[in-house]
């Protein structure tokens, strides 16, 4: 999703290797008009998300990791709906970063430092 909310790319799917990884990336960059102003949000899904996760930051993109909860919620929110699918939830995540939502970026620094 652009910054004026327009569709960029329907659902898709990642597949969860390197290949996958670097062909998304690529179709991001491409579609954004600097890094920079680039987002990537992912529903925290334990040990799943991981590698997409590391590959991410290894990229230098800032990167939400967003609980199901709190993605559920902002959903019902927006809907009265109770449609829960992958694609609806793909839009309620790029909706989530595009609003003024209390999002951090992930940060990989030990807790305790």
């Amino acid at each position: 999703m652009n910054s004026e909310g327009e569709v960029l790319f329907k659902p898709f799917v990642i597949h969860n290797n390197r290949a996958g990884f670097d062909s998304r990336y690529e179709k991001i960059c491409c579609a954004a008009e600097s890094p920079q102003k680039i987002k990537v949000g992912l529903e925290a899904t334990g040990h799943y998300s991981y590698n997409i996760l590391g590959y991410l930051l290894d990229k230098g993109l800032p990167t939400y990791v967003i609980n199901p909860l709190h993605t559920n919620l902002y959903r019902k929110s927006l809907s009265l709906r109770k449609t829960k699918t992958d694609k609806v939830d793909t839009h309620t995540i790029a909706a989530m970063l595009m609003s003024d939502v209390d999002l951090k970026s992930y940060s990989d620094t030990l807790y305790h430092n």
